[in-house]
């Protein structure tokens, strides 16, 4: 089977281990690409759900024996936990099974330019809301995701593709599109600030990619959602790509593409 060739792949908000994860669809795109860098950007496997409704079905562990063995045919695998699998964070600065731990990354492209990698839950103001807040905003995050997995459940018995249906939702709620702006403008402002080229980075299930006051801000997605990787190419240049029953390319570097599909007001 041929396979595309990239030179690095940016994957993160996986969520092993909860009912939401588009495992099937990360395998595909895990098995038909080749890569230089594979960056795993955090909440790859989800402790945080797994201690509240253990849950594990058979692809998640096809998922992680994928990995494994991307890592065993000579890929530099990076890992960089997130909020959800923060447990992982004591072993940075050790390899275990061919995979490298690590808090963050710095990213060189082939012009040369800086990206600082990492999760992003480091740049969220809500991580010191009120508990009772936070739990009530899982529930939300949780009800959304049902009703997404619901809707395309129909959509499948009608002959139709995937959607991202809980993403085109929270886009039509005045908040989340403001949570969104702030985020994204803080990420990029403060790479700027410590000097690098640009950011990298998931938590908020929101694929992006936009430059902002010089500074390139990428989010690569996520697999409860979106369905999105991101890509460098051989010659430096990005692409954000949806990939699930169908494939389509959200936006490249250097192009005045969309991310896909959102409502106008987004």
């Amino acid at each position: 089977m041929s396979r595309l060739s990239f030179r690095s792949v940016f994957i993160s908000d996986v969520h092993l281990g909860y009912a939401g994860c588009k495992a099937r669809y990360l395998l595909d795109f895990l098995r038909t690409l080749r890569c230089e860098r594979l960056y795993l950007v955090g909440d790859i496997v989800d402790f945080e759900n797994m201690a509240k409704r253990p849950y594990w079905h058979a692809s998640h562990a096809a998922v992680i024996r994928e990995l494994l063995a991307i890592a065993a045919l000579g890929t530099r695998v990076v890992y960089i936990p997130g909020n959800h699998d923060a447990a992982l964070r004591r072993f940075a600065g050790m390899r275990v099974a061919g995979v490298e731990i690590s808090l963050d990354a710095v990213h060189v492209g082939t012009d040369g330019r800086r990206y600082r990698v990492s999760h992003g839950d480091e740049y969220d103001r809500h991580r010191d809301a009120p508990r009772w807040l936070l739990a009530l905003g899982d529930v939300l995050q949780d009800v959304v995701c049902a009703s997404n997995r619901r809707a395309n459940a129909l959509l499948r018995l009608l002959g139709l593709g995937y959607r991202p249906l809980s993403i085109l939702l929270k886009m039509r709620i005045g908040a989340a599109r403001r949570f969104i702006a702030d985020f994204e403008r803080r990420v990029a402002a403060q790479a700027g600030a410590d000097g690098f080229d640009g950011h990298i980075c998931g938590h908020i299930h929101y694929a992006n990619m936009h430059d902002h006051a010089g500074a390139l801000y990428i989010n690569d997605g996520d697999w409860v959602e979106h369905c999105t990787g991101l890509v460098e190419h051989h010659d430096g240049s990005f692409e954000l790509l949806h990939w699930s029953d169908r494939r389509l390319s959200l936006a490249r570097s250097g192009t005045a593409a969309e991310p896909w599909p959102l409502p106008a007001a987004a």
